[in-house]
């Protein structure tokens, strides 16, 4: 209660500083591309032109939404970009760092983590619009898809040399479910005795038998021959999944399944929030952690919180077996990347591993040092280690190796970051292939060369200690260029990320007709903005239209020969307050409350009773899109 009480005083006492009738500009987004553009002097006529001198952009905001915005500033060369996310309905200050808009980030190993920064209340996302700040004349913020005409206020900007970020309130911001308190929408749950209703009515609805699928979700209409594993088998110009019992399978999966939300970030925080989950009752089994250790931790899980309160003492086992039933249920026959690894080794449904230790995490941008004279035996003990205890597991799909590697279409970046920094064997190996000639081109297809042998070497001992299950290679994000496309030929399954209102088709039959290979859509999703949440990546006005988006994505995608199936990002909404990296999005099929979006379930129970048909050519997609705006 001490440390609630400090943070509230000292947050109270910034306000109040802060607070002395300035001027306030309110932006109202009233359409697609909307902009409103200031020049600086009069936002602040103290602001210079250049801006090199100082570390940060600071100024106030207070947004009705949470759909993320751009923030510009112009000279007479072009703009500066960057996206902000911001709390909805809370002031808070932000120092923008004016680093961001002159360099690229090159630090993160996949595509998150070098896309984008968390700040107290907002999230900061990078954008490829970078440049000089010694001139700047104008500042401006747009919004691409504006959703009921949303405002911003601002106010207070200046140029800082620290960063001055503030959460005003009001407060609390989230109550003691992990709700946001400054929203409002149908269903926010209010007391306990609501949820247990709510809850209670849920579990005597599940039908766990709902569909007429194998018991590793393999469809039992279609059924080719058995090896005891998960394999692939192109059937009259089709791709398909393979169940082990020999049933066609469409791979409907979920990403994230686990007892914990993303935590919530609470170190710093504190006082934004009207009560904190008890560590000592919510610690896994095998962990002790005491309330104390809890208070203190750096970020908390309110969703686990709620588990607890529906189910008591043996809160994770019970979760485990609603959420196999749930699968069952919702036409979701998939334990998809990044869930709990207890779950999956329950041999209750299909999922998918994701394997470590190939030097991604500490890699340049991704790229591990494959010259090191221990890269192979690293490579070896890593499959060794992983794989070898899975190799007899029915219920395993097969192994993604890596996510959204940050690197391709910048590998002149990656390759100067090599060639410019501390002496190593890739650095060597890079020197000697430019001796005779060094081009952008050559240190391009030097990066390439680099991933095909990382690539194969990992496929090699992959094989090499489970030669039952797929390999279902990196989850590229974005467009992939050819050669490392080419380079992924030795994969089983070719893996894409694909967001958007359809799957990118036009890079999906490029890849087809440059490895032959099956595809599975790693992750895809549709959000709506509110409760404090996000809309993600794809949009959507409501709840009613996040089940449309997903059977519009899902069917369409399906047509395609060689894809066999979508992930969905998701499986529980992230916190209000942000992840790690600050994201908040409304991607879950859950709420923080453990309650499933009703919208969204229908849509997929619906979709996969679909898919075989779809797949097989037997039935049309639906043609019924979903409203962004």
């Amino acid at each position: 209660m001490k440390t609630f009480l400090t943070g509230l005083s000292v947050a109270v006492i910034v306000l109040m500083a802060s607070c002395s009738s300035p001027r306030v500009e309110t932006v109202t987004f009233e359409g697609p591309q909307f902009e409103q553009k200031w020049s600086v002097s009069d936002l602040n006529p103290d602001i210079p032109a250049d801006w090199s001198a100082f570390g940060f952009l600071t100024f106030e905001m207070n947004s009705s939404t949470t759909q993320r915005f751009d923030l510009r500033v112009f000279d007479e060369q072009g703009v500066r970009r960057l996206t902000i996310q911001p709390f909805q309905g809370a002031w808070v200050r932000a120092s923008i760092p004016l680093v961001h808009f002159q360099t690229r980030n090159t630090r993160g190993m996949d595509m998150a983590a070098i896309g984008k920064t968390a700040r107290p209340g907002y999230w900061i996302g990078f954008s490829s619009a970078v440049g000089p700040i010694t001139n700047i004349d104008s500042l401006g913020v747009s919004m691409r898809l504006p959703i009921n005409t949303p405002t911003i206020q601002f106010r207070n900007f200046r140029l800082t040399m620290a960063a001055e970020d503030t959460i005003f309130g009001p407060y609390p911001l989230v109550d003691e479910f992990g709700q946001w308190v400054p929203a409002e929408w149908t269903g926010k749950a209010k007391t306990i005795e609501e949820l247990k209703t709510a809850w209670s009515e849920e579990e005597s609805s599940i039908r766990d038998d709902r569909f007429r699928v194998s018991k590793f979700g393999g469809y039992l209409d279609a059924k080719v021959k058995a090896t005891g594993f998960f394999r692939v088998e192109k059937i009259d110009g089709k791709w398909w999944f393979v169940d082990p019992e020999g049933y066609l399978f469409f791979s409907t999966g979920s990403c994230g399944i686990n007892s914990r939300s993303e935590f919530s970030r609470v170190q710093g925080r504190e006082y934004i929030f009207k009560e904190m989950p008890p560590a000592d009752q919510l610690a896994m089994p095998g962990q002790q952690r005491t309330q104390q250790q809890g208070r203190q931790s750096r970020s908390s899980s309110f969703y686990t919180w709620n588990l607890y309160r529906r189910h008591g003492e043996d809160w994770y086992n019970k979760w485990m077996d609603l959420t196999a039933r749930r699968m069952g249920d919702w036409g979701i026959n998939t334990i998809g990347n990044w869930s709990d690894a207890n779950f999956e080794k329950t041999g209750r449904r299909a999922y998918v591993a994701t394997l470590r230790g190939w030097g991604i995490e500490t890699g340049q941008m991704g790229m591990p040092d494959v010259y090191a004279p221990d890269f192979v035996d690293k490579i070896d003990k890593a499959a060794k280690d992983q794989c070898e205890p899975l190799k007899n597991d029915p219920y395993l799909i097969g192994y993604f190796i890596g996510n959204e590697l940050p690197w391709p279409r910048r590998e002149l970046e990656l390759a100067n970051l090599y060639f410019n920094g501390e002496p190593t064997p890739m650095q060597a190996e890079l020197k000697k292939f430019l001796a005779d000639g060094d081009t952008p081109e050559k240190r391009v297809a030097f990066i390439h060369g680099a991933y095909a042998r990382f690539v194969s070497t990992i496929n090699a001992a992959i094989k090499k200690y489970d030669p039952n299950h797929l390999n279902l290679g990196i989850r590229f994000g974005g467009s992939t260029p050819d050669p490392v496309v080419l380079a992924s030929k030795g994969f089983d399954v070719f893996s894409m990320n694909s967001y958007g209102y359809e799957v990118n088709k036009n890079f999906m039959n490029r890849v087809y007709e440059l490895t032959g290979l099956p595809i599975v859509i790693g992750e895809f999703h549709f959000g709506a903005p509110g409760r404090g949440l996000a809309p993600g990546l794809a949009q959507v006005i409501s709840q009613e239209e996040r089940g449309a988006a997903y059977s519009y994505y899902v069917e369409n995608a399906a047509t395609h020969p060689a894809l066999i199936g979508t992930h969905w990002f998701q499986w529980i909404d992230q916190p209000p307050t942000g992840r790690n990296d600050g994201e908040n999005y409304n991607i879950g099929f859950l709420d923080v409350t453990d309650r499933p979006y009703a919208e969204l379930i229908e849509a997929a129970r619906t979709t996969f009773s679909r898919l075989l048909d779809i797949h097989s050519g037997k039935i049309p997609p639906t043609d019924r899109q979903a409203v962004r705006q």
